[in-house]
Parts: structure tokens; sequence; C-alpha cells
């Protein structure tokens, strides 16, 4: 799986253009039938047509619509210009740069972003992701190309240790919601005080604000957050939790995409193109930490 490929080969094409040519050959037939039988599949006639519009108007060879979700830095967010930009932007165009396709990246809010793959809004996913066995009942996933970990934030003088389950319970903690983050802490913490927010930067907003105590966010837009202004009063406290995450891009179950991103995707992690995106972002300012770290106790995770 070393070598390049692109979308339009002939296999995608047959696959991709199948339906619209039977629905164009079933109108054809019932042209020929009686005037009864026509106004009797009037309704048939008029799905087929639909199916075929549908499909046909997905058939770009030479372009991959990739949806992110443009909130969630440092792996996407939306530029003051309205562009996108992060991690999750440079790895997709990475991706159809081996392809020899054009990406098409559209901004997609996180809680429709898996309705709008099934609906054939995009053709795949690129949004730090989480794999997890409820979305791979309804999306395939591609092999993974980021490993992430849990932290908890609050303010540097606050004594909030989350080694303690109970001061995890005694304080109003933020995530977001929807995500893996918020799912571990509604598990394994089903007393606490979390408090959900539709995006990471509404989140961010409010912990800014004092309005909660501490928050759990995946590591990287968390250290994201500590170099800025807002954060900078903050940091992340006790240790990472490793949750054996992992971030995948996700096509539509039974699509070929699905063996052409992966192909692609560890070219680039061979070329060295990989290697070089990952470290224009992610490389972590020391500040952003305790100096020492209390322990998590094994008993509370």
């Amino acid at each position: 799986m070393s070598n390049p490929f692109v979308i339009g080969s002939d296999s995608m094409t047959n696959q991709r253009f199948s339906k619209p040519m039977l629905a164009v050959a079933a109108l054809l037939a019932l042209a020929g039938c009686s005037n009864g039988q026509n106004q009797s599949n009037d309704s048939a006639s008029s799905d087929a047509t639909e199916t075929a519009k549908t499909d046909s108007a997905s058939t770009d060879d030479n372009v991959l619509r990739i949806a992110t979700e443009g909130a969630y830095a440092p792996f996407n967010y939306t530029n003051a210009d309205g562009t996108l930009g992060g991690f999750d932007i440079e790895i997709a165009n990475a991706i159809c740069a081996d392809m020899q396709v054009t990406c098409e990246i559209m901004a997609q809010d996180w809680d429709g972003i898996i309705p709008g793959l099934k609906a054939g809004k995009y053709d795949a996913i690129v949004a730090a992701m989480s794999v997890t066995p409820e979305r791979a009942q309804q999306v395939a996933f591609t092999d993974p190309y980021f490993s992430n970990t849990l932290v908890f934030l609050a303010k540097k003088d606050s004594s909030f240790d989350p080694s303690n389950s109970s001061d995890i319970d005694s304080h109003s903690i933020a995530a977001q919601r929807s995500t893996i983050s918020s799912q571990w802490l509604e598990k394994a913490y089903p007393k606490a005080d979390i408090k959900l927010y539709d995006t990471l930067s509404n989140a961010f907003l409010d912990l800014g604000s004092g309005r909660v105590d501490a928050m759990i966010s995946d590591k990287l837009p968390a250290i994201e957050w500590l170099s800025s202004p807002s954060g900078s009063n903050y940091v992340l406290k006790g240790d990472e939790i490793d949750i054996n995450d992992n971030f995948a891009i996700a096509v539509r179950p039974g699509d070929v995409l699905q063996a052409k991103i992966n192909t692609s995707l560890s070219n680039i992690k061979a070329n060295g193109t990989y290697d070089k995106i990952n470290q224009k972002y992610f490389a972590v300012p020391a500040s952003a930490t305790l100096t020492e770290a209390p322990a998590v106790d094994s008993a509370t995770k």
C-alpha cells in the first residue's frame, strides 16, 4: 500500500456512477408503459430521478470534500478571514496532495458532523474525531492519525486536585458536549457537577471567566488555550489521562475512500510530511504544566 493513487480510477467511477445509469434505464422503461402504469409508478420514478441527481451531484473524481469543525484549535480552527487552519486541515491537504485530488474543506457544527457525512454533504471527516464503538456503528474509520490524552485545567492557585475523586465531585467542571472527554468524565464521575458546552471555545470562556472551577479537555487544545492571554493564569492539574484514545478520519461505511486514504496517510508518514506538520503544531511549552503534578490515584481512574 505504498503507491499513490487517484480518486478518479475506473473502479471508483464504476461504483459511483452505477446508480444513476440504472435510474436512467428505469425511467426509459417507464416511458413505454401504459398511462395507468405511469400514474401508479409516478412516485417510484420520481424517487429514482432524485437518487440519480443526488448521486451524480456528489461525484467529482478530482475533488475530495472534507468536513471539519473549525472550532477545535490547534486541530482545526477558523481564521479571522473565514479560512480554516490547523493540524487537521494540513493533514487533509497533505492526503489530498498524495491522492492527486483537490481538497474542498468545509466547517460543520460538531453535533451535525456525522449526520452530514451520512447524508452525502461531504466525503470524509477530518476533525480530531475519536474512534469509539458507538461511532464505528455509523461510519468507517481509517487508520489512526493521532493519539490523544485527556487533562484537567484549573487556576494556578486553585487547590483542585483531580487525583482525589472527592475534589472532582465537589467542583464544577466544564467539558465539550459529545466528546470523548465529557463521556469519560460522565462515566467515571457520575456525581460530578459537569457543565457541558456546544463548543470547546465556550467551555474555555466560562473557565477563564470563573463560572466553573475546572475543565477537562483533550491535551493539545488545552495547551493551545494555556498559551493564550485568557489562559495565562491557568495550568494543567494532575497527570495526563490515557484512555487509549485515537483520532481517525471518518468515511461512509463501504466507501473505497477508506483504503485510499489509508494508503496516502501511510505515504505522508513515510516521506516525512506528517512529522513536519506534527512538529509545527505540537511543541508543548513547559510553562503550561505544573512543576510537580500530583500523582493520580489508580483507584480513582
